[in-house]
């Protein structure tokens, strides 16, 4: 059972992360040789102000 973790700061519309999660799920399926149905994908979406990239925080954009 592959399962994926993908994590997002915050902000983008909800379909678009919903068509992300059946594209990779998609894409592992057809890489793996995994039936779709075994497959997990798990998106965590974290507030701009609780990542940074070096000391800069994503909210400080």
């Amino acid at each position: 059972m592959p399962i994926v973790q993908i994590t997002l700061v915050k902000g983008r519309p909800s379909g678009i992360v919903e068509n992300c999660i059946r594209q990779v799920a998609r894409t592992v399926a057809d890489t793996l040789g995994a039936p779709l149905e075994t497959i997990r994908v798990v998106v965590n979406e974290v507030e701009p102000s609780r990542f940074a990239v070096g000391d800069t925080l994503k909210s400080d954009r």
